[in-house]
């Protein structure tokens, strides 16, 4: 019970099939501030309102000389993968550091914490922010901060495509969430399928940059930059290649099930 009441979805939105794909219009951009425009898949105002615990999941672009100063958290783990630029973080555990395009970090928040996450310098910065509800079980954990750089990241090929460990297997980053995260890259005209989630799994992937197209049950899809696939254990092997103009790079959260 406690798991069905940490996913919700838009009555009608999705379909109990092995397989969706859902282009990046169909979630929504928003721009509360001048400097701030994000794309939210998970979260927001998505009709994917949350996901097994997984609060939110959205990229978040920050111009030059601006950024989230002084704010407070309570209960929540915050995963954060640098797209572009620099990101500088600073909170009130004493965790502080300068995350560059690649870095992955990761904040505990505990039962409070305090940060700020600014981009000082004279480029924009893109991140992709993950926000989780952290798991019962580490209630009165202290809050803490950890960062991890790229070249830190265990790497494997799949296909053509070199895939990192972000969250979970052999990654050196701490959790406390169910669920796990890869980070694929794919170079053009590369091919590469998509891993399905295990039994008691769903997938949600979110796709970080470039086109490409996948290919499913005989059916050949565009799949662009902030594109969504959702995917159950019983899904066919997926092929996924680029056109002949763009890399390709996207995550793959496996999470607690959620499509039924």
């Amino acid at each position: 019970m406690f798991r069905l009441q940490m996913t919700h979805i838009a009555d009608g939105f999705i379909q109990h099939v092995p397989f969706q794909h859902f282009s990046a219009d169909t979630f929504p951009y928003v721009q509360p501030i001048h400097w701030l425009q994000s794309h939210f898949a998970v979260g927001g105002w998505s009709p994917l309102q949350r996901l097994s615990g997984m609060l939110t999941a959205h990229m978040t672009r920050i111009a030059p000389r601006n950024g989230f100063t002084w704010h407070p958290h309570r209960g929540l783990e915050i995963y954060t993968w640098v797209l572009e630029g620099r990101v500088y973080h600073e909170d009130t555990t004493g965790g502080k550091g300068i995350l560059e395009a690649g870095d992955f970090q990761r904040m505990f928040s505990g039962d409070y914490i305090e940060h700020q996450e600014l981009n000082p310098w004279d480029e924009p910065a893109r991140v992709i922010q993950i926000w989780y509800i952290a798991s019962r079980h580490y209630q009165g954990l202290p809050a803490h901060y950890q960062q991890v750089s790229k070249n830190q990241l265990p790497k494997r090929t799949i296909g053509d495509a070199d895939v990192y460990s972000l969250i979970g297997a052999d990654s050196p980053m701490e959790e406390h969430i169910e669920g796990r995260l890869t980070a694929s890259f794919l170079a053009t005209n590369k091919t590469t399928h998509i891993e399905a989630p295990m039994v008691g799994e769903s997938l949600f992937l979110y796709v970080t940059d470039g086109e490409g197209v996948v290919t499913y049950d005989g059916q050949t899809i565009p799949l662009r930059q902030y594109d969504v696939i959702l995917a159950r254990p019983d899904v066919d092997i997926t092929q996924i290649r680029t056109t002949s103009t763009s890399d390709l790079a996207f995550l793959n959260f496996y999470l607690p099930e959620f499509i039924g």
